[in-house]
């Protein structure tokens, strides 16, 4: 790039024999000292996503060598280091070493004087190392089996960070789609901070002058041409406050997560996820043509991908209109637009569907539904998207994109795909739907009020009923239900505001005598995971209460550093939550917690329930986060459950959990589909006992979540699964008709 003429960053390139030594650290240290000075960014040279990539902020030599070896993905352990960790300690040392969005994956080296053994498995590092260090003092190097040959200095830019996609339009010409200001949280954009929803902030088009914007986009366009880029490209870089470009990272293949630039920008033209890749398929195809001189194969694909893009056109007023509901003002309302963005991409990319995204916001006293577009409903997170319906207008330069845009959206988009949000009433969406699908958590999804308003109206839609839902986002009444009828539930106690507000010591006291410590601390009516805390002393429980029954959505900073509350995350206000007792292993020989998904069928002869295998559920923390949950890259979920280790007595146990689960289902009546948590003991005799902690009538349908792990194994795509809960919606809607 800077033999063809655009602005680069001072930088440094490092080969991989010049920097495993200690001496060539050192000189190398001094001469960026030196020269480009400290800030810098130390990076792979040939990776992407800014995986092995670190910001240096600290002037000292030992964060130099750690992060030079990082990008090198090598890390230098020392018998100290190793010897003051606690076994716990050890085990998150080797959980992370092993991502390879933070550490270095497997297969790896470890290098000791005079010998190199290459491990393949977590737990087996773990005993090579603790072995180690119990009979030699020396460091040891873990290496990627195969590694970075080089490494990139930079020194540090600072301004904005944006983002580029470029596309072809039909005469072979780029368009620049409007650039994205990467707003994050830390120095560095890491891979966590590109693909995971929440952890940074995405503001489209960059929050500059128009004159700026339009800069960026020439020059990523002359970048495209110059580079001989075909189809689409995704350009990074950094405009200073002075107003200099520099385009530092071109990549040929962008992301493409629900939460990428990728689809971000090209909402901005009207193309939803499918429409926008049925584009860059059919770019490619006609790319192919010319590339190969005129190959009849491709010209036939293009002509049979031609007919099936106008067969869909012809076939939409056959489709079924599907109303995807999202957002709402419950703690989960984030987790829900990412499973109605998911929801409403599965029907759009069907043949028997039209969906259109419909927002909730509000608060508990009332709400408003918005029938929105696709750019408003791929902005980053729910609040994003209320405050682009409250004041919504289109930028200049995106108006002038969308025209320039305008030969690929007109064969590519759909009629309405950029319309003013809209706001519109139940009796409304009565007239422009066949269905609704509810993908809220929360209130006012999960507790019936949402059910009520379609029942009235006849709208068939998914999951249970309003009456079922009343009784699921109750955790307290679903427990005695439960109990009433013979299932195993921890023991809880409810604690109310008023029963706080003059000390909590005695109060603290009497749950400690009846359910011990630590116990669990969660809302009786929120989703699940959502201010879910494990309390170990007075202290912590003070702390909760602090932040449970505050009075304005300000959290106390002390109360929350004490329960270790991430700066983003949600916590709820409430007039009560319930103390729950800590599940624990007692005598059994081993203990699971699960989370079960389940279908339901409507048979001549009634309902039917199709139990799926479950999920067993990791968590790096005390309890399960939101995140972990739901979010590509968060926590980890096993699917089948490892019950056993033996196939035959796995399966035996799995078919009792199975048929506990089912017993709850039945209890509560559940319709369409329903994720059960749980946790199992499974005891040396044989004996199995399954521990309810929650029913979930609307479970989260993030791409990421288990359920679909679950359903995968009986045979369905995730768009299968989606649409048999439909269907069972409609039958079970014409049978009250």
């Amino acid at each position: 790039m800077q033999d063809s003429g655009y602005d680069v960053p001072d930088f440094i390139i490092v080969k991989r024999e010049d920097g495993l030594h200690t001496s060539g650290i050192k000189k190398l240290y001094d001469a960026v000292k030196i020269g480009m000075g400290i800030p810098c960014v130390i990076k792979p040279a040939n990776q992407g996503s800014s995986i092995g990539a670190t910001v240096l902020t600290s002037d000292d030599y030992a964060s130099f060598e750690k992060a030079l070896l990082k990008s090198f993905f090598i890390r230098k352990l020392k018998s100290t280091e190793w010897k003051i960790m606690s076994r716990k300690e050890q085990v998150i040392y080797i959980r992370d070493i092993s991502d390879i969005r933070e550490g270095i994956g497997f297969p790896m080296n470890m290098i000791s004087p005079g010998k190199q053994v290459t491990v393949y498995h977590p737990e087996e590092l773990l005993k090579k190392i603790s072995s180690y260090f119990e009979k030699a003092s020396d460091d040891v190097f873990l290496e990627a089996h195969q590694g970075e040959s080089e490494v990139l200095i930079e020194s540090f830019l600072r301004g904005k960070e944006f983002s580029c996609i470029v596309v072809q339009d039909e005469n072979n010409n780029p368009v620049a789609l409007p650039p994205t200001e990467i707003r994050k949280g830390q120095e560095l954009y890491d891979y966590r901070s590109k693909y995971l929803p929440g952890l940074s902030r995405k503001i489209t088009p960059i929050d500059l002058p128009s004159e700026q914007i339009e800069t960026i986009a020439k020059d990523c366009c002359k970048l495209f041409i110059n580079m001989h880029f075909n189809v689409y490209a995704r350009i990074d870089g950094f405009i200073t406050d002075e107003g200099k470009v520099f385009l530092n990272d071109p990549n040929t293949t962008s992301g493409m997560l629900p939460s990428s630039f990728f689809f971000h920008q090209a909402a901005e033209i009207g193309l939803n996820p499918s429409r926008f890749l049925t584009y860059i398929i059919h770019t490619s195809i006609r790319q192919r043509i010319l590339s190969s001189m005129n190959n009849p194969d491709y010209g036939q694909l293009l002509t049979r991908l031609d007919d099936l893009m106008h067969d869909e056109k012809s076939s939409s007023t056959r489709k079924k209109k599907v109303a995807v509901i999202l957002g709402g003002y419950s703690s989960e309302r984030h987790i829900s637009v990412e499973s109605g963005r998911n929801i409403y991409e599965k029907l759009s990319s069907s043949s028997q569907y039209e969906p259109f995204p419909v927002f909730l916001s509000g608060n508990d006293k009332e709400y408003s539904l918005y029938k929105i577009p696709v750019n408003i409903l791929l902005k980053d997170n729910a609040d994003d998207i209320k405050e682009k319906i409250e004041h919504y207008s289109i930028h200049p330069f995106i108006k002038r994109i969308q025209q320039n845009a305008e030969s690929i959206t007109q064969k590519f988009a759909s009629g309405n795909s950029l319309m003013s949000p809209k706001k519109i009433s139940y009796a409304e969406l009565t007239k422009e739907v066949d269905a609704v699908f509810i993908a809220l958590h929360g209130r006012p999804g999960e507790d019936g009020t949402v059910q009520k308003e379609l029942d009235k109206l006849g709208i068939p839609f998914n999951g249970s009923s309003s009456a079922t839902s009343a009784i699921t986002i109750n955790k307290y009444n679903t427990n005695r239900l439960f109990e009433k009828n013979g299932l195993l539930v921890p023991k809880d106690i409810i604690v109310k505001k008023e029963d706080c507000l003059k000390e909590t010591i005695s109060l603290f006291k009497n749950i400690e005598k009846q359910l011990g410590l630590p116990f669990i601390a969660k809302p009786i009516d929120d989703g699940c995971s959502s201010a879910v805390k494990k309390i170990h002393d007075i202290k912590e429980f003070d702390a909760y209460v602090k932040l449970v029954f505050r009075e304005t959505e300000g959290k106390d900073a002390a109360a929350s550093e004490i329960l270790k509350i991430k700066p983003k995350e949600e916590f709820p206000i409430k007039t009560a939550f319930l103390a729950e007792e800590l599940i624990r292993k007692k005598s059994a020989a081993h203990m699971l917690e699960v989370t079960g998904g389940l279908l339901t069928h409507a048979t001549k002869k009634g309902k039917t329930y199709e139990l799926f295998e479950a999920s067993e559920t990791l968590s790096e923390g005390d309890v399960l986060s939101l995140e972990e949950k739901f979010l590509a890259g968060e926590g980890q979920n096993i699917t089948p459950a490892r019950y056993a280790k033996n196939p035959a007595a796995r399966q035996k146990i799995s078919n009792t959990v199975k048929e506990e689960l089912k017993k709850a289902a039945k209890l509560l009546d559940i319709d369409g589909y329903a994720r059960i948590d749980a946790f199992v003991r499974i005891y040396k005799n044989g004996k199995v006992e399954v521990i309810f902690i929650e029913v979930n009538s609307l479970p989260g349908m993030t791409p990421a979540t288990c359920i679909f792990h679950q359903t995968a194994i009986n045979g369905y795509t995730p768009f299968q699964f989606i649409d048999n809960i439909l269907n069972y919606g409609f039958t079970k809607t014409k049978k009250l008709k």
